[in-house]
């Protein structure tokens, strides 16, 4: 029995076909959503850093930065874990 009056060919092969573009999609979307976590977590880190009013000489303000860091690191390693798990 061919499908569609024989317009697409073989129904199991398209069917195949169909599938194996439905994974492709499903890779892409979370290669896509890996980037995008990642980006987060450097875009996070940079502003948690920029918004820090640096005081002192320069063991102060490194202080600082790494308090921030304390805060901040973290997090941005639970995002690019997450997206890592997500693209296994």
């Amino acid at each position: 029995m061919e499908g569609f009056g024989g317009l697409f060919g073989d129904p199991e092969e398209l069917q195949r076909r169909m599938a194996e573009f439905a994974e492709q999609m499903q890779g892409a979307q979370r290669v896509a959503w890996a980037d995008s976590a990642i980006k987060l977590a450097v875009d996070l880190t940079v502003a948690a850093i920029n918004r820090v009013q640096l005081e002192g000489d320069v063991e102060r303000q490194a202080e600082q930065i790494r308090s921030v860091m304390a805060i901040v690191f973290p997090e941005a390693v639970a995002l690019v874990r997450e997206a890592r798990q997500g693209l296994q």
